[in-house]
This record gives C-alpha cells, structure tokens and sequence, in this order.
C-alpha cells in the first residue's frame, strides 16, 4: 500500500504543517514521507521497524491493519528510510506518553459505633479494606504501594483475601458481592446479589472456593454461595435482626457462626450449610466472631464488653473471659497463627493481646492522651497478619489511621494516615525545590501534606477547618492559604506543618483562593472577592448581576469568572475592572495563570478549554476540547509550556502550548472525578478526586 512509488498528497512543506499542527483524521489517510517527522518520532519508528520485520508474516499483517503502513525500496524489501504513516489518532501520542506511577490510597473508610473489617493476605504482605466506592489492597511494608479495586457502584463496606491469596470477595451497601483477582489485573470473577441491603461480613472457606456473606437484608439477613458461580451452597438462618459479622471453619468438618444485633450467636454445619443451634450469650449487639487457624476455637465480641470462647467444632461455648477489662464496646478481633492469642480493639481506646488458655491480657495499648477521652481514637478494627513472623499487628482508629504495633513493644512502630473523604482541594508548595510537599484537603475539612518522594501522609497540627475545604493555594516563603465552607481563610507554614495564626472571616462561602509573589491572597465568595495580607482584609468588591466561580491572580492580574459565563480582569491593586472577556458560551470552572503570565487557562462546565493571551486577552488556543464534562483543575509546567486538567468526566490530560492538538490522556483517571491536578516536578503529575486517593503519574516525551 505504502511504497516508494506512492506519492503523498501533500507538499513536502504541507506535510511538515500537517505534522506539526497533528489534524490528521481517518478520512485522510495521509502518507507522510519521513523528512516530515521529526527526529524523536523518526528514531522511534526505526526501532518498531526493527521488531515489525522480526515478525511472522501473519503478525505483520495484524500490524499493518493496525494503520502503522511501512515502506519498501526498489528491490521489494521493507525499509524504515521511507514509512508511510496512517494515524487514526494523534501523531503525539507516538511521542508523549502518560502513565501511572503510584498510588497514595485512602484511609479504611470508619462509622462511629459500627465495626470497620480489615484484612490480611496469607502472606502478611498487603491489607484490603474498603473507602467510598472503592477497594484498596496497600502494602504493608511500604503503605505508598496500592492498587485500586473500583468494580463497585455503590459504596463499599467489606473486603477479605480468600485463603489462596489469589482473590478478594467485596461487599457493598446494595447487597452486592463481587469476587475478583487480586494477583492479577484485578478481574471481576462474578457479581452476585446477596440481600436487598448492605453486606457488613464476608467469610471465605479453606478451599477458597465457597464465600458465606451477611448483612442487613430485607427478606434474609445472608446467604452461601460458591464463590466461581454464585450457586447456593446453604442458607443463613436464626437471627431476627441484621448480622455483623461471620466467620468460616478452614479445616473439615466445615463449620460456621454468626453474630447480630439481635444479641444471638448462630452454629452452621456445611456443606451444604444449615442451622445447628442458637446461642445467646451476648447481652448487646455482636460485633466479631473469628475460627482461631487451627480451628479448635471460636472468639466472640461485641457491644456488651465481653469476650467468649466456643468450641470451633460443636459450637459449645467454653468461658468468658476478660470481664471488666474493657470499657467500651469491642469492636474487632483476630487470632495469632499460633491460635493460642487474640487480639481486640475497643471503643474505650484499647487494643489488648489476650492469652486463650489463661484467660488473661498480656498486653494493652491506649491510643491517645493519657486520661483524655479522644472519640477520633476510638479502635473500630484490628488484623494480626497469619503470615508473618514479626508478631506485627494493625489496628484502625474511627480517624481512619492505621497504627502497627508489636508485641513487647509499647510504642507503635508506624501510623499511616491520610483521607477518608472526597478529595476536593491540591496545591504544591515550593518551600524545597529538592523536596516537593504536595497538600490536599477534602470535604469533611481535613488537609493532609503529602512528601512526594515517599507518599507518607501527615495531618497539620493547630485548629484547622472544620467543613468542606473549597481550594488551597500555594504563597510565596512556605506559605499556603486555604478556604472552607467554614467561612474562613486560614494560613498554613509548609516547613512546620501546622496552620498559623487565627483565621479570617471570608463574609461569604468561598469558591476559591488565589496568590501572588507580593503575598496578596484573593478569596472569591458567592458576593465578590476580598484581598488580604498576612491575614488582614484589604479591599473587597461585590457584584450584582454575578456570583463567582473561578478565580486565579498574578502580580498584574486578578481574574474572576462569572455564573453567567463572563470573565473580569481586575487590578491586583484597586480591584477595578481592567478588562472583561465576552463569554465562552458555558460557565467558567477553574482559572489559571501559566507561571512566566502569558497566559490564563480557562476551564469551563462543558468540558472546554480556552487559553487567552494576557496581553491582549485574545483567545490564543481553542482546541484544548477533549473534557466531556466540567473541567474542575488547571496546572502549568514551570516553564509554562504544558499544563494539566482534570474533569469530572474522570480523566485527565496534558497539553501542549507550542503544539495545541497535543496531547496525551489518562481515562478513569479517579472513580467519581478529578477534583485537582498539579504539576510535582517536571515529568511527574499528581492528581486528586472523588475516591478519596492521590495518585502519581509519570508524563514521557516532554520536549
């Protein structure tokens, strides 16, 4: 097809033009001679040139089908001197590349006065807990490592390894249960419906093979299914409110329990499982049940503070013990793989190891102020991992933070931290050029300062918001301002971590926050924008036939969109309008000035973006449009020749300024949205959404 006697269609200088402005389309089907390319493009199609002639002559079809035409010389033979070349995309996306390089995972997601689970692989390698929507399997060892399960679409509640270590059996508030690969891709196995409401447990065999899931049903409170399938394999029976927790047998004869707010422990014999007897032990609700792994015993905890041990074959129950150790509801457990010590964790800010066989805790951590009553400290869940030969243990506070500890150590080894909510704010402070900090803020008013370099998360110390952080920006000598629906504006010092000084009144919910090298801070509300400095109002404009929804400044500039889709361009020193752009058509979201002030970027509901030049504020680019929904964040390159976006539609892309049709994108970026995008170091982007992670990415072939 593509030949040396094949004439392209287009003058050597046309194609050049062609390249350069990347239009080319299907319908064209343009051959491009190889002195149009330039010589990173040129480079790389001799090396896939190389592996094309490597190839069968079946595969070489499949390639050539694949719009990559090669050329041949006079004697017949393929050559990479002369290519023609068919793109059915962007020729740029031969030459830049976007991909993903890590993921910072939330925290478990928590509710006051209910259980969160938690779970170990077989190895002792990584935890599986759910957040939002999704499903995180973190490493242990190295918390900065995860992978994302986002299958579900409702709000997940439970996730356990199956005994092989090969999958995870989740659970959602719908009362569905999907079984996928864990090792893997992350492949959905099967989806199975198990209740008409949410799944709290879910218990796997010793084969791996049959899963029994509980909850707060409608018609029935849990059902047995083969876990490839979903056949039933037994019914779940003998409660008369909603089950808590469930635990399986590993070794035959099969045996399983439950425990439920109606105070009851159930005994199964399987397979197939059935009802054997009722026991009502508990004088409150039941939280945990857990087989010890040699199967001789089960554990039960729960509301009422007691602890009890059953015979893991009969059902029996043998002792109570602990009485009066804990005061608070106990609200996990877990066995050592000795099966002679437990573990819980309490709401009266406890985690206890308890010896089985005497009867006793041997020993006892307490989370937070010594005889301060901490409610964000209460212990909602705890894993001891089978796997592993360093007595660590996990547990998990209402905060969200998981501290490891150890026996015969009273001090925790490690506390991971980070959000738990919907991430709706990211800024990077450039208080170390060598180190970059990145922070973020989500909607139940956290803000968190990430280290780059490692993905370790910590809180900021002093009195902080408390409602729905609106935006953060970055300020010159480590300084960082942040909005909320709190009304406030409060400062932050990036080198110390903590907020600084009292906050200041914004008179108005905040839309956004903008800074420049003079140390102005602008705050946009739903009124006007305000000006402060060092915390202290300045000056202040309201509008009458607009509300704010954007807002971005510089030395010169305070630029302002409109809900009625115009955009003013006020001085940064009297507030009056110096400008004001005729609208795009659709109202302006976000707002951002490229470093060296060139230009202003202008992301909009309907997915588009416009790039004005500052001079004279004509739309420079207009073909930044691949956005199916509202653009919410903008981020420049340092030297302002690329910026970032990321949308609802969850997806990100970069752009090019000197080549506007290119550019690269990342799909399914964040579950539920892109919320922030920033630019941590050249090459390297960082974006936050509405599945509550933080996630790295690598961007290649960056001129």
């Amino acid at each position: 097809m593509a030949t040396d006697n094949v004439r392209s269609k287009l003058s050597p200088a046309q194609e050049a033009q062609s390249v350069r402005r990347h239009m080319l389309s299907v319908d064209d089907l343009l051959t491009i001679s190889i002195h149009a390319l330039d010589r990173t493009l040129k480079a790389r199609l001799k090396k896939m040139g190389a592996l094309y002639r490597s190839l069968p002559g079946e595969l070489r079809t499949r390639c050539s089908k694949k719009h990559i035409l090669w050329g041949k010389d006079k004697s017949g033979k393929l050559t990479t001197q002369k290519i023609g070349v068919c793109l059915v995309g962007r020729i740029s996306n031969l030459i830049m590349s976007i991909k993903p390089d890590s993921i910072w995972a939330p925290s478990p997601s928590t509710t006051r006065g209910q259980p969160t689970p938690l779970s170990a692989d077989p190895k002792g390698e990584r935890l599986a807990y759910a957040n939002n929507k999704s499903i995180f399997l973190r490493s242990i060892d190295d918390p900065y490592i995860s992978t994302q399960y986002s299958g579900h679409t409702a709000a997940t509640t439970v996730a356990r390894f199956s005994p092989s270590g090969y999958y995870v059996a989740s659970g959602d508030v719908s009362g569905t249960v999907r079984v996928w690969d864990c090792v893997g891709e992350g492949a959905t196995k099967g989806e199975y419906h198990i209740i008409g409401g949410k799944i709290n447990d879910v218990a796997w065999d010793g084969d791996s093979a049959r899963i029994i899931a509980v909850g707060d049903g409608k018609e029935k409170y849990g059902h047995c299914i083969t876990a490839d399938s979903g056949n039933s394999v037994g019914e779940i029976s003998g409660h008369s409110s909603q089950i808590n927790a469930v635990s399986i047998r590993q070794q035959r004869p099969l045996r399983a329990m439950t425990g439920s707010d109606d105070t009851s422990l159930v005994f199964y014999h399987g397979v197939p499982f059935k009802f054997n007897t009722s026991l009502r032990k508990h004088q409150r609700f039941v939280y945990g049940i857990a087989f010890s792994p040699d199967g001789s015993s089960i554990v039960s905890v729960g509301a009422d503070k007691q602890i009890f041990l059953h015979d893991g074959k009969t059902g029996v129950t043998q002792t109570e013990i602990g009485a009066g150790e804990h005061k608070g509801s106990i609200f996990g457990v877990s066995w050592a793989k000795d099966s002679r010590k437990f573990v819980t964790s309490s709401a009266d800010q406890t985690v206890k190891i308890w010896d089985a066989e005497a009867g006793k805790a041997i020993q006892t951590w307490r989370m937070g102020d010594e005889g301060k009553v901490s409610i964000p400290d209460h212990q909602v869940g705890v894993v001891w991992p089978t796997g592993r030969s360093d007595g660590l243990i996990i547990s998990l506070n209402l905060n969200g933070d998981l501290t490891y500890l150890s026996e015969n150590s009273q001090s925790p080894r490690r506390i991971v931290r980070g959000h738990q909510k919907n991430i709706t704010a990211v800024a990077a402070s450039d208080s170390k050029p060598s180190e970059p900090t990145l922070f973020t803020g989500s909607s139940d008013g956290r803000i968190c300062r990430w280290d780059v370099p490692t993905g370790t998360a910590e809180y900021l110390d002093g009195e902080g918001h408390t409602n729905y952080i609106s935006a953060i920006a970055a300020a010159p000598e480590a300084r960082l301002y942040s909005v909320g629906w709190d009304d406030s504006l409060r400062s932050i010092d990036a080198s110390a971590t903590v907020f600084t000084g009292s906050a200041s009144s914004t008179d108005g919910q905040p839309k956004g926050v903008a800074t420049n090298s003079n140390g102005l801070t602008a705050v946009a509300t739903h009124k006007g924008v305000q000006t402060f400095k060092d915390g202290e109002r300045q000056k202040e404009i309201q509008f009458k036939t607009m509300a704010p929804t954007a807002i971005a400044a510089n030395d010169d500039h305070i630029a302002v969109a409109g809900d009625d889709g115009s955009l003013l361009i006020l001085s940064t020193s009297s507030l009056e309008t110096n400008h004001k752009v005729d609208s795009l058509g659709s109202t302006i979201t976000t707002l951002s000035f490229s470093p060296n002030g060139e230009y202003l970027a202008a992301g909009c509901s309907n997915g588009k973006i416009s790039v004005f030049n500052t001079s004279t504020w004509e739309v420079a680019i207009s073909r930044w449009s691949s956005h199916t929904a509202r653009v919410t964040s903008i981020s420049w390159n340092e030297e302002g020749t690329y910026a970032v976006s990321g949308g609802l539609d969850t997806n990100i892309f970069v752009w090019s300024v000197k080549k506007p049709g290119m550019r690269v994108g990342k799909t399914n970026a964040h579950k539920d949205g892109v919320n922030g995008v920033v630019w941590a170091d050249r090459g390297k982007v960082v974006s936050a959404g509405g599945d509550a992670a933080v996630k790295v990415w690598k961007v290649e072939g960056l001129s």
